[in-house]
């Protein structure tokens, strides 16, 4: 069928012979279907396959770019069912069952669905790739989730009252399947949607679990607020967490096989008013970007960076906000100049992804293993590269800085807006001026802004009000690719998928060096950098924006304009 579909295709001149032979060789190496891979390799639009396959079957096109699957729809086909038809529910009106297939004249397939469902079938023609996508996320998350929650009220009790013993222990072994299956399901539509955080919240008489993409929150399902004490015991046990102990902060670490990878969560448990708040930090691997061509500096810049951590000693300071992709920065750095003949010692709270050939320390306040007291004991380990998570006192500071006169390369954090702010912040805690300007090779700032979605990105013309507020001349917007995303099921309706850095990149020149010197302001300093050639963080963003990547709000949002 799908080589017939293949050859009416090429009889409508909606495809070449060219790509058609290609098309059918990946499907060959690669699997999937014939139309998928047209689609894939781009020698025929996704637009144009509908538009064909509903003339070609006589029935309705339905588009799925921009269709959320409603769970109680979903629920009425079980999964196995509609992955083998591949037909998906997307409305219902009285006793009619509207259905979203790939091949709508499959009487054998509406015959099944119209008695499993007990609805008359309205058969609709979508393409396999995005019903494929449709599939994935109405079966993998919000219907999973959803029978989760039913089977759950059909066959757990759980008490109400928080105070009572069996809420303080728990939940027994009889009740333990649901609650494990809620709690996993969970943790895998979190993975699966590439959050970073897992946000457990209860309230008085409710409980709402939101997750972080992209850097904002979005809130997932409400849990009934009978299930309370039953998930968050469960978390806890998950993370080997007192769950006896409900009046002070914990904290703990989940291992967890997700998806056929193994996730690291970063779990902390918050006393509220209404109970125990928790949050899960994702560490998934599958998402360290550590190739540092792939983080999105600009050339020049990037030369910068390159320059300042190919030095033999010295201070490179990266700055910026928490959640802003320092970690990954210094990674990344770490990764390119970690080779056999060099010994990298780390002293990190916490140590979020594990390196091979790094030597990881993970700093430990209570026991009296601070940062300076890492660095110290580093000192005498014959180091090369040290790499210290973050500046926080003068203690810490003036070690570091001793390290990166005596020899040795030593990477690390400080939070301050922008890069010429770090000099300042160096100073206040009581490291001397002369000290900062022989140590400090680079200073880096960075944010994080948000992508526009790939799928759903569409042109947009910028007003002049819009060009002034963003700094930029009709002559410099000119031959600008501007966007947005209109929202489709790939991005969550958000219009954005994935984050990409922003880097303002500052070399300690002689002439900012004598600034150094003399105590002059961060405004001195950035002013001289502007006119040594530094990209500015709202710079760096406008060249992101003007190459449709991001968007106007996320560059107002993440940036701070330039008062030069």
């Amino acid at each position: 069928m799908q080589e017939d579909i293949g050859q009416l295709l090429l009889a409508a001149q909606l495809i070449s012979e060219d790509g058609l032979v290609k098309a059918s060789l990946q499907q060959k190496n690669m699997g999937g279907s014939l139309t998928g891979n047209l689609v894939k390799i781009g020698a025929l639009s996704e637009d144009t396959l509908l538009e064909f396959l509903a003339s070609h079957y006589g029935a309705p096109a339905f588009d799925l770019k921009n269709f959320v699957p409603d769970p109680a729809l979903t629920r009425l086909i079980p999964g196995d069912v509609a992955s083998r038809f591949m037909a998906l529910p997307v409305a219902r009106s009285g006793r009619r069952l509207v259905v979203a297939m790939a091949n709508p004249t499959n009487i054998f397939a509406i015959d099944d669905i119209k008695f499993i469902t007990g609805y008359e079938v309205e058969p609709r023609v979508a393409t396999e790739a995005a019903l494929k996508k449709a599939l994935d996320r109405a079966y993998d998350s919000a219907s999973t989730m959803a029978d989760v929650m039913k089977g759950i009220e059909d066959d757990l009790s759980v008490v109400e009252d928080d105070d009572s013993a069996e809420a303080e222990a728990g939940i027994s072994a009889a009740d333990e399947a649901p609650i494990v299956k809620l709690v996993n399901s969970l943790i895998a539509d979190a993975v699966r949607k590439g959050a970073s955080d897992i946000h457990v919240e209860p309230y008085e008489r409710s409980m709402r679990v939101r997750f972080r993409i992209d850097g904002v929150m979005q809130e997932m399902m409400a849990p009934p607020f009978k299930f309370k004490a039953a998930i968050l015991s469960r978390l806890k046990i998950m993370a080997e967490l007192d769950i006896a102990e409900r009046r002070v902060p914990q904290d703990g670490r989940i291992k967890i096989k997700v998806l056929n990878r193994t996730i690291d969560l970063r779990v902390s448990s918050l006393p509220t008013i209404f109970g125990e708040k928790i949050v899960m930090r994702i560490l998934d691997k599958a998402n360290l970007n550590i190739d540092l061509e792939k983080l999105g500096f600009e050339p020049a810049s990037m030369k910068e960076f390159l320059s300042a951590i190919a030095n033999p000693y010295g201070m490179v300071l990266v700055t910026g906000p928490t959640g802003s992709g320092k970690t990954t920065t210094l990674y990344s750095a770490l990764s390119r100049v970690n080779t056999p003949e060099v010994n990298v010692m780390t002293a990190e709270d916490p140590v979020e992804y594990n390196l091979d050939g790094i030597n990881q320390v993970l700093v430990h306040e209570d026991i009296g293993l601070t940062f300076s007291a890492a660095l110290k004991a580093f000192l005498r380990q014959d180091p090369n590269i040290i790499m210290v998570g973050e500046i926080r006192d003068l203690d810490t500071g003036s070690i570091a800085v001793k390290a990166a006169l005596t020899g040795h390369l030593v990477l690390s954090t400080l939070h301050t807006n922008d890069a010429p702010s770090a000099i300042g912040r160096m100073i206040d805690m009581g490291v001397e001026p002369f000290l900062v300007a022989s140590s400090v090779n680079l200073i880096l700032a960075q944010r994080l802004v948000r992508k526009v979605c790939s799928a759903c990105k569409t042109p947009l013309t910028l007003s002049a009000e819009v060009l002034h507020e963003l700094q930029l001349t009709p002559e410099q917007a000119a031959g600008a690719s501007f966007v947005e995303g209109r929202g489709c099921v790939d991005c969550n309706n958000t219009g954005y998928r994935g984050r990409q850095g922003v880097y303002e990149v500052m070399p300690i020149t002689p002439a900012i060096r004598e600034l150094v010197l003399e105590r002059a302001s961060a405004s001195e300093i950035k002013k001289v950098a502007i006119e040594q050639g530094m990209l500015t963080l709202r710079r760096d963003a406008l060249e992101k924006l003007k190459r449709g990547m991001t968007t106007v709000e996320e560059v107002l949002k993440e940036t701070a304009a330039d008062q030069f």
